[in-house]
């Protein structure tokens, strides 16, 4: 079994004629958590939204390079955009509810899909709720508005609905950094148990997470692709100079 999910191949993105990564080869592991760090402004959220073609919505954007998925470069002009991002979830750095009930915001995804069966979107919703650890918090206040959840429960929920229509891969662009400790915590204890289903790749500007979550580092600087590797290699014995002073807090 290939041991791949994503493999990206000479990648360059340019915003408004400006190069904001430059050249990057590096294949991403299934089933397991990689960890893209680097400093503030050095291209980790416009790579991670590169796999979704999510930079698509900043104007003047472009690429070269491949990223392939079951080798279909998700650049390609034929690629349905519905089903990439489908196949491919993202949580971002705020939790962003829909503003509807919580039960809505499950099965929103659904009903874009054509899903209308009521008995199945109540299905889905529980069990996505329940792989969050959110049903038992909410199961009797189900059509309320998601708006009344705390910020940690918000971002559950916005996992729970990115689960629900069944994607291969999650990105999470600093997920937990607009909350509490104990939130945080309770995600990412979320993700340690997904990844046995899913891929997943983690942005962190916070080292100390990087290490308790991460099977695998992706170090950028500059826009460029440093040092990748296992991330016990790339955390302990770094092989570049500068994944050695960013892990020692010379810069960053």
């Amino acid at each position: 079994m290939d041991e791949t999910e994503i493999s990206i191949k000479n990648f360059s993105i340019y915003v408004d004629n400006r190069q904001i990564l430059k050249n990057i080869s590096v294949d991403i592991p299934r089933n397991q958590i990689t960890a893209i760090i680097g400093p503030s402004g050095c291209g980790k959220t416009t790579l991670l939204r590169s796999l979704n073609r999510m930079i698509d919505q900043h104007e003047m954007v472009k690429s070269e390079g491949e990223i392939l998925i079951n080798g279909k470069n998700v650049f390609s002009p034929d690629v349905n955009l519905s089903q990439l991002r489908k196949n491919i979830g993202i949580i971002a750095q705020a939790p962003n509810p829909l503003p509807m009930s919580i039960y809505e915001n499950i099965v929103y995804g659904l009903r874009i899909h054509g899903i209308r069966d009521r008995q199945v979107m109540n299905q889905k919703a529980e069990q996505c709720l329940k792989s969050v650890g959110l049903w038992n918090e909410v199961h009797d206040r189900l059509n309320d508005s998601a708006s009344k959840l705390s910020l940690g429960q918000q971002q559950r929920l916005c996992l729970a609905r990115a689960l629900a229509v069944e994607p291969k891969i999650l990105l999470c662009d600093e997920t937990t950094s607009a909350l509490d400790p104990i939130s945080a915590k309770h995600i990412e204890n979320e993700l340690m148990m997904l990844k046995k289903d899913y891929s997943i790749v983690f942005v962190t500007h916070i080292l100390r997470q990087a290490k308790r979550l991460a099977d695998y580092v992706i170090f950028l600087y500059l826009g460029e692709l440093v040092e990748h590797g296992p991330a016990h290699e790339v955390f302990y014995s770094p092989k570049d100079p500068r994944t050695k002073a960013y892990l020692e807090g010379v810069f960053g």
